[in-house]
């Protein structure tokens, strides 16, 4: 769709095509210009995005956002070839297959900073590589510490969480996954889970922690499901001395925790969330070294897979989670 050429009369600008989320569950394509790269930057011709859970609040609409969206944004899980470099970017050229950092990735190109980018091996072309989200994995399973014979409960198997309980499995540690969802149960035992769990009500799931523990509770409880009854059950199931990981995104208000029972249990909690940017970038890097040793195989967790002018769609897939649902990307 054409939008108002910012150009002189007479003079043609080459355009992109770009997702704008103009209001609440509403997404429309544009034609934007194709920008060009500053100093340290590098351009990027975009093969695909996933599509991330903090998206949500932007595209179900939030008191505190104002539309439309910028074109291409809240995209940040891009991919895609470097077809334009700014002066005095080293280590990049033209042709290099990349997985990028940056907010502006639902579109045909994107400009980031050379220094936000991390290359693909040949051994990956042709694969997605939706990089943050995976960079994400790495950097919570580092924070984690999970060691080989640990008890190591994952609370919420969605795409982080079944990536997380691929690599506890691979190192070694003994695995029990929690979920509602059966598809996302049967996902987890493919992934190395030694024990699956429904969630429901509380007390049944720490009695069944605890006879997998002989009484003692797990080393290890990743909570990544981003709601306050699953921080709830989380702290229940850690034993003493153990170690608490938030990975879940919370985004819908405060929260309240068991102070007195974080105390007691004398727990290390952890936010494993990252924001420098040279955190996400080494763990884009030890995630293609993950997978190339075969301890991350992301690929059967991409489920779903929309065209640029489906955007509208692929939010709300994300939202409703079909039977099957995992991880959704927008491919161009």
């Amino acid at each position: 769709m054409p939008v108002a050429d910012p150009a002189p009369e007479g003079v043609r600008v080459a355009t992109m095509r770009s997702a704008v989320i103009a209001g609440p569950k509403t997404a429309r394509l544009e034609r934007v210009p194709i920008p060009d790269p500053g100093g340290g930057e590098i351009r990027v011709r975009l093969e695909g995005c996933g599509v991330c859970g903090s998206n949500l609040p932007f595209w179900e609409g939030r008191s505190w956002f104002s539309y439309p969206g910028e074109p291409g944004a809240p995209g940040h899980e891009g991919w895609g070839v470097v077809d334009a470099v700014g002066e005095g970017v080293t280590g990049l050229a033209p042709g290099d297959r990349v997985a990028t950092l940056s907010t502006r990735a639902f579109a045909e190109y994107d400009l980031v900073s050379a220094d936000s980018a991390v290359a693909l091996p040949p051994r990956l072309a042709g694969r997605p590589f939706p990089g943050e989200p995976l960079a994400c994995a790495m950097n919570a399973f580092r924070r984690a510490e999970v060691r080989r014979g640990q008890a190591v409960v994952v609370v919420g198997v969605g795409f982080l969480g079944a990536l997380l309980i691929g690599l506890a499995a691979s190192a070694g540690a003994r695995v029990i996954a929690i979920s509602r969802r059966p598809y996302a149960l049967a996902m987890a035992e493919a992934l190395g889970a030694d024990v699956t769990i429904a969630l429901g009500d509380h007390g049944p799931i720490v009695n069944r922690i605890h006879q997998l523990t002989d009484g003692e509770g797990a080393d290890r409880v990743l909570e990544v499901v981003g709601l306050q009854e699953s921080l709830d059950l989380a702290g229940k199931l850690t034993r003493v001395r153990g170690r608490l990981v938030i990975a879940g995104y919370h985004q819908d208000g405060p929260r309240t925790v068991d102070m007195q029972l974080w105390n007691w249990r004398g727990l290390d909690v952890v936010n494993a969330h990252e924001r420098d940017p040279a955190v996400y970038v080494q763990g884009m890097r030890e995630a293609v070294a993950a997978i190339a040793e075969g301890r991350l195989d992301p690929f059967s967790l991409f489920t779903h897979r929309f065209p640029l002018d489906d955007l509208g769609a692929a939010m709300e897939a994300m939202r409703t989670r079909p039977e099957g649902f995992m991880k959704a990307l927008v491919v161009t």
